[in-house]
């Protein structure tokens, strides 16, 4: 008999060698019906592994990350085995199931029209409908490469391999796949009312442009047709939010051929940046920070002192001034590193507080490249903080309110992840446990929940992550807090104590926008472009109904612009009704509408672009009211 320890920290019994499901089944049968996946002693697996020593259990349902991978993951088998019944000269390359969904690519001589998509999901749910038991075996490297000899794509991807890791297929029907796994009992558990076809995309193999451009088939699937349909709803609700199509049609910026992944900001995206910076700026003066401005081209040895140079030289873009390397900056640490060496420190300089809003470029493959999402040149909101060990904590607690603040006015929910030490890292197992205790410490005195990610750290030091939730539901990780002890290290930093002896300073590198561009595109998709007046590039518009209010209508947007807000007038000659149609299709929060009766009595009509009608005020009660949400940063 073996002992498995459950989620919950019971213990119960089981013979050796009896299987995942075996044992969901001996806790609870509706547990065992919904299982997907396993987890033993952390490692994912599927239901029929059996287990044969006293190990940590976990049943994995759709609830569960692993249980929706297994589900997902199997559905994009039942799809590339769709594919090659339908048209058995495909080459398969990948297909991993993805945050909400799964795809596979695939090279093809058939073009995935939506009406092939449509034959492709039918047979999908043919396949479902068998109930093919899914098995899994491995064979030796020679083997394996047998095998899969006729595809280019999975003899790269064994060749990868180490040279002693056994290979593992699964085999459903008489379809077989390089994989994994884990991968549900048969194919039945999909359910074919609750699984369907997104689209198809070209996608280089390996994301490289150098490579050949695939087919790639995106899908989903859930436990249940409504869940299907809840999630369709917000995927349709997403492309009416698409910051891509609103960045056009709004005016805010360009993505052009001549730059790619290199974004234009037009007039009224500029807006949109620069109230966010000056928000910014704002809120770091008042909590102690000092702005400084580093080089965007530094020197190599620079980029090999910092590490960045053996870790992440792949990323960089270099060049050569007067035969000497040089490298554009990925990141800003170490030009902040220099600002704090450029002269002698004390403790009582400590910590010492430097924000900087700095352009940096990252060579990102052309494949992954996703309007303001994915760019390769973006200004980075950094600062770096340089403390005592006796003052991580506090100023950790420090960044994780000014987080708080700084996000309060978009109406943002966020969780919190704790990354630590990943298998490529700098400097020593100690110093890496005292500085993740460190942050765990700072997180629990505010009272924070958070998920530890095991291995996501930074290649320099742990780090917390801040994931955003917009108004559909969808998360993005913008804001992050990285602690360091070994650049530090690298760079022989120092401060001079209490004692008058040199000691090492501990550093924090962190950002809360994250990328000012991307913070953007979240935005534009969170209000679906309707931003708070604050931020709005235009936030009220003047239109006379005749030409004869024309003059008290410019004299009115003359106020407005003079009390500091962003206006503009409509003189032309179109219908009220058009106009005011008009803005609201611009997302302007305010419309003023001047006719004979508001020239007559000094005030105007004002509307809102929800269409709600304020009726008539005063001018200046107007301004007042608009002054007011402006200044105070409200939400709506």
């Amino acid at each position: 008999m073996i002992n498995l320890t459950l989620k919950d920290g019971k213990i119960i019994t089981a013979e050796v060698g009896t299987t995942c499901l075996q044992a969901a089944a001996s806790i609870s049968e509706g547990l065992a019906r919904m299982a997907m996946a396993a987890e033993v002693d952390g490692k994912l697996v599927d239901l029929s592994t059996p287990l044969t020593e006293d190990a940590a259990l976990s049943i994995l349902t759709f609830a569960d990350e692993g249980g929706r991978l297994a589900h997902r993951h199997t559905a994009s088998h039942v799809l590339a085995q769709a594919v090659l019944r339908l048209y058995p000269d495909t080459k398969l390359a990948i297909g991993p199931a993805i945050k909400d969904g799964f795809y596979y690519d695939f090279d093809s001589d058939i073009t995935f029209t939506p009406e092939v998509l449509e034959k492709i999901e039918a047979e999908m749910r043919k396949i479902i409908s068998e109930k093919l038991p899914i098995e899994s075996y491995t064979l030796p490297r020679e083997d394996a490469l047998a095998f899969v000899a006729g595809n280019p794509y999975k003899v790269a991807l064994i060749q990868d391999l180490p040279l002693d890791e056994p290979i593992s297929f699964y085999r459903q029907g008489e379809f077989t796949d390089l994989c994994a796994g884990p991968h549900l009992q048969h194919t039945g558990q999909l359910k074919a009312n609750a699984m369907c076809l997104l689209n198809a995309t070209g996608a280089y193999w390996r994301g490289d442009a150098k490579n050949k451009m695939l087919q790639r088939i995106y899908g989903t699937s859930f436990p249940k047709k409504a869940e299907l349909d809840e999630h369709l709803e917000r995927l349709e609700e997403a492309k009416k939010r698409d910051h891509r199509k609103l960045g056009r049609e709004l005016g805010l910026f360009l993505l052009r051929d001549e730059g790619p992944g290199f974004p234009f900001f037009l007039p009224h995206g500029m807006t949109v940046k620069n109230e966010l910076i000056d928000y910014w700026r704002e809120i770091h003066r008042k909590a102690g920070y000092q702005e400084i401005g580093t080089p965007v081209i530094l020197g190599q040895n620079l980029w090999e002192r910092s590490g960045h140079w053996g870790h992440y030289s792949n990323n960089m873009y270099t060049t050569d001034i007067d035969e000497l390397d040089f490298a554009i900056k990925p990141m800003n640490c170490p030009g902040g590193i220099l600002v704090y060496e450029s002269e002698p420190r004390s403790y009582r300089d400590l910590p010492y507080r430097v924000g900087e809003l700095g352009l940096v470029h990252r060579h990102e493959l052309s494949g992954a490249l996703h309007g303001l999402m994915r760019v390769r040149s973006f200004t980075q909101d950094d600062a770096h903080i340089f403390m005592t060990e006796e003052q991580i904590k506090d100023e950790i607690v420090g960044v994780l309110h000014l987080v708080d603040e700084i996000y309060r006015p978009f109406g943002f929910k966020y969780h919190i992840e704790l990354s630590t030490m990943p298998e490529d890292h700098m400097g020593e197992v100690e110093t890496w446990d005292r500085a993740i205790a460190a942050l765990k410490a700072a997180l629990d005195e505010v009272g924070k929940d958070y998920i530890i990610n095991e291995g996501d750290g930074a290649f320099y030091g742990p780090k917390i992550d801040f994931h955003l939730e917009d108004c559909i539901g969808r998360t993005w990780q913008c804001g992050t807090i990285q602690l360091d002890m070994n650049l530090p290290e690298r760079f022989d930093l120092e401060y001079i104590g209490p004692d008058g002896e040199k000691h090492r300073p501990v550093m924090i590198h962190r950002a809360i926008f994250g990328s000012i561009e991307r913070f953007i595109g979240i935005l534009i998709e969170h209000f679906a472009g309707a931003f708070p007046t604050w931020l709005a590039p235009v936030q009220a518009r003047v239109m006379p109904i005749t030409d004869r209010a024309k003059e008290a209508a410019q004299a009115v947007a003359d106020q407005l612009e003079a009390a500091g807000i962003r206006t503009e007038t409509d003189f032309r000659n179109e219908k009220i009704g058009y106009k005011i149609r008009e803005a609201q299709v611009q997302k302007v929060p305010y419309m003023l509408v001047l006719g004979d009766r508001e020239v007559e009595t000094g005030e105007v009509s004002v509307r809102t672009r929800t269409g709600g009608d304020q009726g008539s005020m005063p001018v200046e009660q107007f301004i007042a009211q608009i002054r007011e949400e402006i200044v105070s940063r409200a939400k709506t």
